[in-house]
């Protein structure tokens, strides 16, 4: 490996990473475009679909466990909403993540475009009041919360992402879970779920080990960091900038989809 793609992908997993940590979710949102057009645009390397997201299923596990670790106090981590999404979105990622190995490039790209446009549609609808509650008096619909992430495990394990970014919205607008416990939650659930669509891509032989090592390296670097600062952002910040990022990377996607 040269130092110019070194440098390229600690830069990628650092950035993702970073954003991963503050907005709660995995990091594959953004990872996912960055992996699939920058190393080819600085001519350091060109990864296929299928790399790109077994690359991103590897990183998207140390990057969530790190977060979480910086969430742990402060009565952020829902642990029932945890367990009861948790166990659904293992099976879901794990089945997608290993069925994926039947699909076309563009149509593992199709995917990730189609959720991330839903993920910013919902995004944009208001969400009031949610922030109002006292985080341990919070509940939550069980059935719909583990019917919504077994659906969003199985999509998302397809393109090698833990689901977050599309589990967030889920979360704020469905469950209507306040925003700080969402991100901190969403992480832990996303971690999860990274250990289904990791073995899934392994076991399907789209792991690149190389560039996932550095990634991983960078992640458990700026994933804390991110975490850290997300405490000190108001909520309706953190909801803007998550929005905003969903929406950039969809359209990112549907124009190379149409060219």
């Amino acid at each position: 490996m040269t130092t110019a793609l070194f440098t390229t992908l600690f830069l990628i997993g650092f950035v993702g990473s970073f954003i991963s940590g503050m907005l709660g979710i995995g990091g594959s949102i953004i990872k996912y475009p960055m992996l699939l057009y920058i190393p080819p645009l600085v001519g350091v390397a060109s990864y296929t679909a299928h790399q790109v997201s077994g690359i991103s299923a590897v990183q998207v596990f140390f990057a969530t466990i790190s977060a979480v670790v910086t969430f742990r106090k402060g009565n952020y981590l829902n642990y029932k909403l945890i367990a009861y999404m948790g166990v659904a979105i293992i099976v879901g990622s794990f089945v997608g993540a290993y069925g994926a190995k039947g699909l076309s490039e563009g149509a593992i790209n199709f995917v990730y475009a189609v959720l991330a446009t839903i993920a910013a549609l919902m995004m944009f609808v208001p969400k009031k009041g949610i922030d109002d509650v006292e985080l341990h008096t919070v509940t939550f619909n069980r059935v719909i919360a583990v019917v919504s992430a077994l659906i969003v495990g199985g999509l998302s394990g397809i393109v090698g992402a833990a689901g977050a970014f599309i589990l967030v919205p889920v979360m704020l607008l469905i469950l209507r879970i306040p925003t700080r416990m969402t991100i901190a939650s969403s992480l832990a659930i996303t971690f999860i779920s990274s250990i289904g669509a990791t073995i899934g891509k392994v076991m399907a032989g789209d792991v690149v080990f190389g560039p996932a090592l550095v990634m991983v390296i960078s992640s458990i670097i700026a994933a804390p960091l991110g975490a850290r600062l997300s405490k000190r952002i108001h909520t309706k910040v953190l909801q803007t900038i998550l929005a905003v990022l969903i929406l950039a990377t969809s359209i990112r996607i549907w124009v190379d989809i149409a060219s």
